[in-house]
Parts: C-alpha cells; structure tokens; sequence
C-alpha cells in the first residue's frame, strides 16, 4: 500500500489519520471544506490537498484516484445527508479493490447484537432530536451511510469509536465485535488512537467486512479483561 487518501481530514481524528499515514511512509492525499485548509498548514509539502466538501461527487473522484486505500471520518454534519453523501462518494468512485476504513460511532449496528444500556439510548435520541431541531446534524445520516457502507461488496472495515478524549497516545486500542462485551466497558479512547486503530486497519483484512468497537487499551474495562485471560 503506497498511496491512501483520507476524507475529512483537516478534523482533529483527520490530522491523526494523516500523520499517522505519513508516519508509515504513504503518499496521502487529503480531502476537506475550503475554509478548513489553512488546518492542515503544518502538512504543507508533504499532502496534496483537494478542497472541497466531502460529498461532492466530483471532488472525491478526483481525489481517490490512484489510492489503494482510502480512510473516511463519516460525519453527520448538517441534515442534507452528508455523511450518506461522503459514504456513497467513496463506495462509487474508489479503485477497484482499494482498502476502505470509516469511522462512526458506537451507535452504529451492524447485525442488531449490540446491547446498550438505556442511559446511552436515552443520550443518543436527545442528541439526535437536538441535531435535527438545531439543523446542526443528523444521526440517522451516519446510520443511513453504514448501512450502505455494510451492503456494498467493497473490501470494508467501519471502525465504531467509543467517547473520545484528548492526550498522549496509550497504544492500539482494543476491540470487540459487539457493544455490550465487558472489555469496552469503560467507555473512552484518545482520540489519536482512534486514529491508530483505523490506520492499522488498513494492513488488517481480519477485520474486512467487520464493524469494531474499540476502547483505549489503557483503560480500567480493558485492563480487568487482560488480568482474567
């Protein structure tokens, strides 16, 4: 794998993803919103950049081209469908046979195993309500783009993050197939890696066609489960 693209990536999980790919020794291309380029200064001469909205058709076309592997942050920004957008952009116009990782959140289900408490049903529907009352975003976009991300015959992987927070890198974070498993109970990642770990997804076909939900690896859920093994 030479050359990946990254979709989204002047956000702060998209300047992780790209240091991390430049850290590997790809060649990265990278896709964000105009107004959002000047984010992504300190990657001058080192990415080649195609600004433009993430769901543009076009934009994506142009940039994907030539990538082995494109890695996505699947965000429900506004109540236009962009996540759906972005998601569908990438399935249709990436080379045939490219690596593709998205990012989502632990609300996503792939096969409806996943168990949540009713706390964290309770916090999904409020955000979701407010999203839409505030036209600021739309969770049921993100569902929607997963679905077809999951039904397509592309060689996927949609990585569910838990809650994010900021720091010092602790290590790859640790997986579970299922929401619910005691591991990821803990309920946090930093976010660079979260990034980490959709990275290291890409050399990973174990986890083609799967959903993970990760923690960080440091956490107290993660570090009870390696004493019990």
């Amino acid at each position: 794998m030479k050359k990946i693209c990254i979709v989204g990536a002047s956000g702060k999980l998209g300047q992780y993803l790209v240091q991390h790919s430049l850290d590997r020794g790809y060649q990265v291309v990278g896709v964000c919103r105009k107004v959002s380029v000047q984010k992504l200064d300190r990657f001058k001469g080192r990415i080649t950049l195609f600004p433009g909205a993430t769901n543009d058709r076009e934009v994506i076309a142009k940039a994907v081209q030539g990538c082995d592997a494109v890695l996505t942050v699947l965000v429900p920004w506004g109540v236009n469908q962009y996540s759906t957008g972005t998601a569908q952009a990438v399935l249709d116009h990436a080379q045939p046979g490219a690596r593709l990782v998205f990012s989502c959140g632990w609300h996503i289900t792939m096969d409806g195993r996943d168990v949540y408490s009713p706390l964290f049903t309770t916090l999904v529907a409020i955000g979701g309500w407010i999203g839409r009352l505030l036209r600021i975003g739309d969770i049921d976009d993100q569902v929607e783009a997963c679905r077809r991300v999951f039904t397509s015959n592309a060689r996927w992987t949609v990585v569910r993050g838990s809650k994010l927070e900021e720091g010092e890198s602790q290590g790859l974070p640790v997986c579970s197939a299922h929401v619910g498993d005691p591991i990821l109970a803990s309920n946090i990642t930093r976010r660079v890696d979260f990034a980490l770990f959709m990275a290291e997804a890409l050399e990973n076909d174990k986890l083609l066609h799967r959903a993970p939900a990760i923690v960080g690896c440091q956490t107290p859920s993660a570090l009870a489960m390696k004493r019990t093994v």
